[in-house]
């Protein structure tokens, strides 16, 4: 049993992780005795004819993909593609969207032929020893699938009680040398479950209201694990990691017994920590923690089922600052009910923090409670373009509040954080600015030229004809530098750098040399991709 599975694109400007859901897919479904490769175009540009070459050499059984709503459109084409090219492979898809929308992802895509609802390690490790006997299906509960140009539903599957049994996520089969070069944190879950009730979330439809815990040791290990790729810095994208203190206690007091350093991120609610546990956290290498408190305004809170107070999130701020730990908040904006007064007090309470925030427009996706019960809220959907659904845009309205109003809100806000941007790079290039600031400027520009790296497959297609017989990593800059339209020099440090941390290697043969990401450190070339 050979499966593919995608990794579709996704904004880099957006900062993803390593897609952690779809390896733990490929780990559910290696220890199910597949034989599995990841074509990650996350940080490789997707084209038909690339994913035909991996198809051909590959010869899968099953091509299977994954994706939140905003970038269900490009998975769905990829699976359109792969089912084109070879009609008999088995196409499945799993993750949020399809997830809740079942009936209207099958009636819009013959191509697809079957779904994993909500968590699906257990249901791919009976899935994948049948998924080539159709017949078979049936008797999976958690999936489906069509049957006679009908959409059968199997029963729910329970969720999985003990998380320590599943196994690691299959990170090896990822270009992690890609992922190096980003430096974006690795992410990690040390629990599933959310007892909150937010109206705009999926989290507690896909793993549940109740708290599952992995034991602080096995959590350690994977840190390890993760550290051992080279990465330094983690990011724990648990629903509610610190809903236990206990646990949260103990999982740091593991990681300064066993002397592992790093540094980590953590999302949190305003209401469930306090100095103790923060500092517990700053001890073992936690510097930053995101809190989304949504809104400003009390009454809005409310209505959200946020479950969180305004002196809540004060009091929060206040003890990370004691403990030296950089905060950031999100807030919403196009909740129901929402006014320009609502905004207001939104801004307001945002400025009085005094620490770092950013804004989101309401997505209201598919399984949230916000789009399943929409006629008790005052919001109208005004679009199913689900590529839309990325909450950088409103594609929602309120009785009192417009969406060119809501997009007037934010880029009053953005203007002045772009105003604050252009005034540190002119004193970048006076040689005005601080140590800091020249950071921040080398490091956006660094950051720039990887996402034209990756996404453009620009190492790929650099080739040099003959030899090289000095520096190969000029070679290769000048031909970024050209196609890019930045500047030699800097182009130059940056294509050594990589090159100098083994991400980019070179080989020649037949008179002419080609350069390629590596796999990873441990790895010489990457796998089919």
């Amino acid at each position: 049993m050979k499966i593919a599975l995608i990794a579709p694109p996704y904004p880099l400007e957006e900062a993803p992780s390593p897609p952690l859901g779809l390896c733990y897919v490929a780990a559910a479904c290696e220890a199910a005795g597949a034989e599995v490769i990841i074509l990650d175009y996350i940080v490789s540009r997707y084209t038909s004819e690339k994913l035909k070459a991996s198809l051909d050499t590959f010869q899968p059984d099953v091509v299977g993909a994954t994706s939140v709503t905003m970038n269900f459109l490009g998975a769905i084409r990829i699976i359109q593609d792969a089912k084109r090219h070879n009609p008999d492979i088995i196409t499945m898809m799993g993750g949020p969207h399809v997830s809740f929308d079942v009936h209207g992802t099958f009636s819009r895509y013959p191509e697809l032929d079957l779904i994993v609802i909500g968590e699906g390690e257990q249901t791919l490790a009976e899935l994948v020893p049948v998924i080539t006997s159709r017949h078979e299906w049936k008797q999976i509960n958690g999936i489906a699938f069509r049957k006679d140009d009908k959409t059968v539903i199997t029963p729910d599957r329970e969720l999985i009680h003990d998380l320590d049994s599943l196994p690691l996520p299959a990170r090896h089969l990822l270009p992690m040398s890609r992922y190096l070069a980003l430096g974006f944190p690795v992410s990690i879950i040390t629990s599933r479950g959310c007892p909150n009730k937010c109206i705009f979330c999926l989290g507690r439809r896909m793993v549940g209201f109740k708290g599952r815990h992995r034991t602080p040791k096995l959590v350690v290990d994977e840190i390890e694990h993760i550290l051992d790729y080279g990465f330094t810095r983690i990011n724990i994208a648990d629903d509610l990691f610190t809903a236990n203190k206990k646990r949260v206690m103990a999982l740091c007091k593991e990681i300064i017994a066993r002397g592992v350093r790093f540094t980590w991120s953590a999302f949190a609610r305003v209401n469930t920590v306090d100095v103790e546990i923060l500092s517990a956290m700053k001890e073992a290498g936690c510097d930053s923690i995101s809190f989304g408190i949504e809104s400003g305004n009390k009454e809005m809170l409310k209505r959200i089922k946020k479950g969180i107070t305004l002196d809540q999130a004060r009091k929060a701020v206040a003890c990370c600052n004691e403990v030296d730990i950089i905060t950031h908040a999100s807030f919403m904006v196009g909740l129901p009910g929402e006014t320009m007064e609502t905004l207001h007090d939104t801004a307001s309470f945002a400025k009085e923090l005094g620490i770092a925030y950013g804004y989101h427009f309401l997505a209201p996706f598919p399984g949230t409670t916000v789009r399943e019960d929409i006629e008790l809220y005052d919001l109208k959907i005004l679009t199913d373009i689900w590529s839309l659904y990325d909450a950088n845009r409103p594609i929602v309205q309120t009785e009192n509040l417009t969406p060119d109003q809501m997009q007037s809100f934010v880029k009053e806000f953005e203007d002045e954080q772009d105003q604050k941007w252009r005034q540190t790079e002119q004193l970048y290039k006076e040689k005005k600015c601080t140590p800091y600031e020249q950071l921040l400027v080398e490091g956006h520009k660094r950051m720039r030229l990887i996402y034209n790296l990756l996404s453009e497959d620009m190492i790929e297609d650099a080739q040099w004809e003959g030899v090289p017989q000095s520096d190969p990593a000029a070679l290769l800059s000048l031909s970024i530098a050209q196609r890019s339209g930045s500047d030699k020099v800097f182009v130059h440090t940056i294509i050594k750098d990589l090159m100098s941390a083994g991400y980019i290697r070179h080989e020649s043969n037949g008179g002419a040399t080609k350069f390629y990401w590596t796999h990873s450190k441990f790895q010489e070339k990457s796998p089919v991709s």
